[in-house]
């Protein structure tokens, strides 16, 4: 069966049994989307990723035991540790919370997450990013994702080795290369950042490829965040 036929593998990682029952039903009743493993708190959730390999993972931030944040570290550097090139490599992790204001989900997209999204979500709302999460083509909520990094802009002002680390990358970036971090920054996506800078898609898509290898990020919402922290995005702006 051609791989991009397989079902998007999705984990659920909630200490609400019921949460973990509703969304694990909507989950399954799409034709491409499957539920593969369910854990009740971090703990459980870096076990269960171990042996069970997923796509994309929702994860409840906060939970007894090992928070979201800690199991969302973990499992990502599991994963970039595996040697055979699996497809676990490419796990793709959406933090869950309640309010979309909230350092915890900041805190879980530096620990490697790829986005957020709010518990209450409508249902399609949530099919549709795990669909596009896995996809790595764009980012979940792009204006909640700002409203959250203006929110909490004054936690990534002070400078660190990394984010010293990052400014370094983003002067390497070329002058093309430096238009597209600033409106992927912006929350443009590659349709829009094409029309742009009259550019082919497929044109922007190898600029990104470009941009992600050279700041080291795992996708566009790090991107976001390493705008932040290097100036190039400021609150408000």
């Amino acid at each position: 069966m051609p791989t991009e036929h397989l079902p998007i593998r999705v984990a659920l990682v909630d200490d609400q049994q019921l949460v973990r029952s509703g969304f694990g039903m909507l989950i399954n009743s799409q034709t491409d989307l499957q539920v593969v493993a369910e854990a009740g708190n971090g703990i459980e959730a870096v076990q269960a990723l171990s042996a069970t390999s997923a796509d994309v993972v929702l994860m409840d931030v906060r939970m007894p035991g090992m928070d979201g944040i800690e199991a969302t570290r973990r499992i990502l550097e599991h994963a970039a540790a595996q040697p055979d090139g699996s497809r676990r490599r490419d796990i793709k992790i959406v933090v869950l919370t309640t309010f979309d204001l909230d350092e915890y989900a900041l805190a879980a997209i530096q620990a490697g997450a790829s986005g957020f999204l709010l518990k209450d979500a409508p249902p399609e709302e949530l099919l549709e990013a795990i669909r596009t999460v896995h996809r790595g083509d764009a980012v979940i909520a792009p204006s909640t994702t700002r409203r959250l990094l203006d929110h909490v802009a004054p936690m990534l002002c002070a400078q660190t080795p990394e984010q010293e680390a990052h400014a370094s990358a983003v002067e390497r970036l070329t002058a093309r290369e430096r238009e597209v971090f600033e409106l992927i920054a912006q929350g443009h996506s590659n349709p829009e950042i094409a029309a742009c800078l009259f550019l082919s898609e497929a044109t922007v898509k190898t600029h990104v490829g470009r941009i992600l290898a050279k700041l080291g990020a795992r996708d566009r919402v790090q991107i976001v965040v390493i705008a932040y922290e290097t100036g190039v995005v400021s609150p408000g702006n």
